[in-house]
């Protein structure tokens, strides 16, 4: 029996490597003949493609901690190759587990995230058909949207594969590696902007240890509000990593160095973000220590953001808008956000631009990653919400808002199942936090845009739901 397994599973194998041999023959008489450079740079994977099946566990841990340090890139398109060449190494890894009889690790909630990637490839399907308020000329950004989408469920896929080869406590400890080049590149564009390239710099230069009037940094990433939400989810999971370790001064102090950070950055909205991640923690285990520490940390946020005349007037702005003025209304709003280079009274515009065009197709919208096309003026709606209901119609919107219900649930069976205050519990609660937070943010910001915060969630999603044990040897960082 074991011998008739063995050279079935040989065969099959055996036919894979065949199969990839022609392919790998064609696709190197194409590139001979197009693009020579494209054939350097094939030849320059086969030996990463070689460390990937040799050495799994090193590899997959490399990808996660490299994918914080590529945004600044982006218009070299290396987070989209990063993203595409992610995709297919798993695809391979998964196809020649299958073909070698191996088991391939996945979870129900994976399952459900590949039911909802199908529903979502409808809106691209529909697109060229003539159902949705844009056509086949948009119909390369809806792909780039889906593939996307479908990099997060490839992310999950990969990590799973290490459930019971690397220790959950092992692989989170290893995510805060990807903290080091961006905090490192942060604090440069605080302290020595003139240091970094231009693809890295804030822009204008101020004295030592002060930020430019205006200057927000934002690390490695494409904006400062993309780098706030990264900051967010490891302040999060440093508050995880305090109950845990040992040497925990260390972890204090990181801890300071990612609000600092996270301050900085003067995003506005990640404020109301940090207040709901703040209330979430304490809220179940309420007492007069843990309200005063709440209170104090957000207050220490709130008086460092203040500290400076740009987070002043971001912070007085608000006063020109309906949410603090009872003189002004929406309408008004509205015009006035032609001249007042007010953010919030732009929102507003943007918002009602957008609303007005998804009546026109209410049902279906326009289609998957087109919001900016509806809008017609180069911005995304900077509203998830409306970004959603655009996009994909009342049906699309509620595929949406549902999506992120099944996260909470699954965070929240998850707590059920696993010892109370043991560290799988623990982290639960750190991204049911996070969780909760993300629909503020998502009222203000395009967080939904936000590939980078993503990529980590999901990884660590899939770390949550495996098998923890608390006979792991203690961690001593």
């Amino acid at each position: 029996m074991w011998t008739h397994q063995s050279s079935s599973r040989s065969a099959r194998l055996g036919l894979l490597i065949g199969l990839a041999g022609v392919g790998v023959g064609v696709a190197t008489g194409f590139l001979v003949g197009t693009k020579p450079l494209y054939l350097i740079l094939a030849f320059g994977a086969v030996p990463i493609l070689f460390y990937f099946f040799a050495q799994f566990e090193q590899a997959v841990i490399g990808l996660l901690i490299l994918r914080s340090s590529l945004d600044a890139f982006s218009s070299l398109q290396l987070p989209a190759l990063f993203a595409i060449a992610l995709d297919a190494l798993t695809i391979l890894y998964v196809t020649v587990k299958l073909l070698t009889g191996q088991p391939v690790k996945v979870d129900k909630f994976w399952w459900f995230f590949v039911g909802w990637l199908i529903i979502q490839s409808l809106w691209v399907i529909l697109l060229p058909l003539g159902a949705l308020g844009l056509g086949t000329p948009f119909l390369s950004e809806a792909i780039r949207e889906w593939v996307r989408l479908l990099t997060w469920a490839m992310v999950y896929l990969l990590v799973m594969q290490l459930k019971d080869k690397i220790s959950p406590e092992k692989l989170v400890s290893g995510l805060f590696l990807s903290l080091i080049i961006p905090v490192a590149v942060a604090l440069m564009q605080m302290f020595v902007p003139s240091l970094l390239p231009p693809m890295l710099s804030i822009g204008g230069g101020g004295g030592f240890g002060a930020l430019a009037e205006g200057a927000r940094i934002r690390g490695t990433f494409g904006m400062a509000n993309t780098f706030v939400t990264f900051l967010l989810l490891f302040i999060g999971l440093t508050w995880w990593k305090l109950k845990w370790v040992q040497h925990r001064w260390r972890w204090l102090v990181l801890l300071g160095v990612l609000t600092s950070l996270f301050v900085s950055t003067k995003s506005l909205f990640s404020l109301m973000m940090l207040a709901v991640f703040v209330l979430v923690l304490i809220a179940p285990r309420l007492s007069l220590l843990n309200l005063i520490g709440g209170i104090l940390l957000f207050g220490i946020v709130i008086a460092l953001f203040a500290s400076s005349e740009f987070g002043q007037q971001r912070l007085t702005s608000i006063a020109n808008t309906p949410l603090l003025n009872p003189d002004i209304d929406i309408s008004r709003a509205i015009l006035l956000s032609e001249g007042d280079h007010n953010s919030f009274n732009w929102r507003l515009s943007q918002w009602n631009l957008l609303l007005k065009r998804w009546q026109e197709y209410p049902f279906l919208g326009y289609g998957l990653g087109l919001s900016v096309q509806v809008a017609g003026n180069g911005f995304l709606p900077h509203n998830d919400y409306i970004r959603a209901v655009i996009e994909g119609g009342i049906l699309g919107f509620v595929t949406y808002i549902g999506f992120f219900l099944a996260q909470g649930v699954r965070l929240v069976q998850l707590m059920y199942q696993a010892p109370r205050n043991s560290r799988q519990y623990e982290l639960c609660f750190i991204l049911l936090a996070i969780l909760a937070s993300l629909p503020v943010g998502m009222i203000t910001e395009n967080i939904w845009s936000h590939t980078t915060l993503f990529f980590y969630w999901w990884a660590l999603f899939a770390v949550v739901g495996w098998n923890w044990s608390e006979e792991y040897e203690e961690i001593h960082e």
